[in-house]
């Protein structure tokens, strides 16, 4: 019998500890701890092949599949690649399984799709209200793993879908489903499956309240490829957003609509995000933000009134709040606008998150016309990132932040002087030029 050792994963960062603790040494959240045995097996001399990279050069590259989804392929990099292993997250209801057949069906190759959490029979519901009809795609309810892989090593699929991670289970392993130690047992399997057989495979896992993949971390860090299928309740679009991608641009999005006859592709999100804007409104500025390599325009809206209580509120939506109080703190002290009394409320519009420091100007501009009740013309847009000492930087790749302005019809673009010195194509849109925040308000509010 092979020998094991009791160990102690934690469920929110995914390290493992030789002992229990009440609060996990890494994470510091409490009560993350479960235990969990490892096999120790012998080595039984089975050896792969090792292989000159010369001769893995000079072969034949391997071609991708494309999923016939303008908006997957391009978060995936261009289509699926054979061999990878693919980790989709998303909240419940918000439609990974609804995004898993639509790229199923535009795979159109001999596909399996394991639903752990539904019947073949629900499944095959919604793919005839999606209008999915492919003789390519075998369904099956298994949740146990023996019982997954036999029915992969007979079918052979070249596309295998697990919905979802939480509901597969190691019979071998004495722990429930959704634990631990059997999302991380599970995980290798899948890996080790994807590898050998070269197959891909897509793992569907559900969010916690955070935002964050349910189970330990540590399976982000087995996968080859992280997505998240991001949406509100309040909006129709769904954005599916890459934050690892091993064969690919990182941070790329795909926007698409949810309807009755499931997920539809927005070729041009900028337009569909700028369509209800408001016009000689106080309080709105538009961003050219850059995600992975996609431009997307946004409105950014502000409100800023006197405060109601004796703590002023500082609410934001889509934009780190740490972040907006400090751009409140340099209008504050190297502007003199007056804030410290105020209610300040910030919002992008269209629910999407971003990081973006060229966000900066974009924010302050709408807050400092909010704040002086002035409008801000609307063939304007703002980009740069602000410094403490309120001197605007340079950002990335201006150019193709300016060229999608340019196409949607804006005329004039507020930019730092820094990024415009710096070699820059022909483009249809008058630059200004700043070097700080005293600069931007000159040409904004004369």
């Amino acid at each position: 019998m092979p020998k094991s050792k009791k160990v102690y994963l934690c469920s929110a960062c995914g390290d493992d500890f030789p002992k229990w603790n009440g609060q996990c040494p890494s994470c510091k959240e409490w009560g993350t701890l479960s235990e969990f045995s490892i096999s120790k097996h012998k080595k039984n001399g089975d050896l792969k092949d090792t292989l000159p990279l010369n001769d893995i050069l000079n072969s034949d590259p391997v071609k991708r599949m494309k999923t016939k989804l303008i908006e997957v392929d391009r978060v995936l990099g261009g289509g699926l690649l054979p061999g990878s292993l693919i980790l989709l997250g998303g909240s419940p209801g918000v439609g990974k399984s609804t995004l898993s057949l639509h790229v199923c069906s535009g795979l159109n190759q001999k596909s399996l799709y394991f639903s752990a959490e539904e019947s073949e029979e629900q499944v095959a519901i919604r793919a005839r209200r999606l209008g999915i009809k492919t003789e390519n795609l075998f369904l099956s309810s298994e949740s146990d793993l023996g019982g997954i892989i036999t029915h992969i090593e007979r079918l052979e699929p070249k596309f295998v879908i697990i919905d979802s991670i939480q509901t597969i289970y190691n019979s071998e392993l004495d722990s429930l489903p959704g634990s631990p130690s059997q999302i991380k047992d599970c995980g290798q399997k899948f890996l080790e499956i994807s590898k050998n057989k070269n197959i891909t495979i897509l793992i569907v896992g559900h969010v916690t309240k955070e935002g964050t993949i349910a189970g330990p971390k540590m399976l982000e860090h087995m996968v080859d490829t992280v997505l998240y299928l991001e949406g509100d309740d309040r909006y129709e679009h769904r954005i599916l957003r890459s934050t690892k991608n091993r064969f690919g641009a990182t941070h790329e999005v795909g926007i698409f609509q949810m309807d009755e006859s499931g997920l539809s592709e927005l070729g041009n999100p900028s337009k569909i995000f700028l369509e209800e804007r408001s016009d000689s409104v106080s309080g709105t500025s538009i961003y050219p933000s850059l995600e992975g390599t996609r431009p997307i325009l946004l409105e950014v809206q502000a409100l800023v009134t006197n405060a109601s209580y004796n703590t002023p509120q500082r609410n934001v939506t889509g934009f780190d709040y740490k972040r907006l109080g400090m751009l409140i703190a340099v209008l504050e002290k190297r502007m003199g606008l007056a804030m410290g009394t105020k209610d300040i409320f910030v919002n992008l519009v269209g629910g999407l998150k971003i990081d973006d420091p060229a966000a900066d100007l974009s924010i302050i501009a709408a807050i400092a016309s909010s704040t002086m009740d002035k409008c801000i013309e609307k063939d304007i847009i703002f980009c740069g990132e602000v410094g403490l000492t309120g001197e605007v930087r340079s950002i990335s790749n201006i150019s193709h932040r300016l060229n999608e302005a340019s196409s949607l019809g804006f005329k004039r673009a507020i930019v730092p002087s820094h990024s415009i010195k710096k070699k820059i194509k022909k483009i249809n849109i008058d630059l200004f030029p700043i070097n700080n925040v005293k600069d931007a308000f000159r040409i904004l509010f004369k």
